[in-house]
């Protein structure tokens, strides 16, 4: 199974020269809109030209031309639905929320003393099927929001949890649907936790897999759980001064 890895679009936190002024969920930046336009064309009509198939391995479209996506999923953080939303509309595929593959953390902002840290909800879902139409949307987002505020900021452990959970169902997928093509927009700080646990390093590792916005890794995960990355952090679809 073919797996695309696909870093969000430059956020409004990603743009901030001072990070006491973040917010809870931050939207794309105009700069953030516009790599969102680019990685879609260029999964849509763009070619993996730089690295040619190996033994047994295919190239990325029917033509060589375009990305083959047969699902798409990202999480439920505004940012990725608007980086996947613009790659959903170019390769006319319907974006899927999962919401495990949300950032590290959670819906969180730390308010200093005395408040501290505080969780929020997060999108409801009525937001977000306004913001984004025909968006196919699981029962954990619900009409309150999908994260518990609760749970405040979450820990390095759950993160690692989750991505021990995505990678189990990503093998499994493998299995059941060796020839699908996915494609998942999620976030810097849950890839490098989803590549150790793919490439058989400890969640914990003191390894991080740099992924800059919008960048792309592909991964293959074979029936027999044999993992290739076939490379990380591509980002040949935007101009040197819009890597950000």
């Amino acid at each position: 199974m073919e797996i695309l890895l696909i870093r969000h679009a430059q956020s409004s936190n990603n743009a901030l020269a001072d990070e006491r002024l973040r917010v809870v969920d931050p939207p794309l930046t105009d700069l953030g809109l516009r790599q969102a336009v680019l990685v879609a064309q260029h999964l849509a009509q763009g070619a993996d030209s730089e690295s040619a198939p190996s033994e047994a391995e295919r190239a990325n479209g029917p033509d060589g031309n375009g990305y083959r996506i047969d699902r798409l999923y990202c999480s439920a953080m505004h940012r990725a639905l608007q980086t996947a939303w613009a790659i959903g509309r170019a390769k006319g595929v319907r974006p899927e929320v999962w919401v495990d593959i949300h950032e590290h953390g959670g819906m969180w902002l730390d308010h200093g003393e005395p408040q501290g840290i505080v969780g929020y909800p997060g999108m409801t879902r009525a937001e977000i099927e306004a913001a984004f139409p025909g968006i196919i949307l699981p029962e954990a987002v619900g009409p309150q929001g999908w994260w518990d505020p609760r749970r405040g900021n979450e820990s390095e452990e759950s993160a690692i949890a989750r991505a021990v959970a995505t990678a189990r169902q990503l093998r499994a997928w493998a299995q059941e649907t060796p020839d699908a093509h996915i494609a998942l927009v999620t976030h810097g700080g849950f890839l490098t936790f989803l590549l150790r646990v793919l490439t058989e390093l400890a969640g914990d590792a003191r390894v991080f897999f740099h992924h800059d916005n919008t960048g792309i890794t592909r991964v293959r995960i074979w029936q027999d759980g044999y993992v290739s990355i076939r490379y990380t952090n591509r980002v040949a679809h935007l101009p040197h001064d819009m890597i950000s």
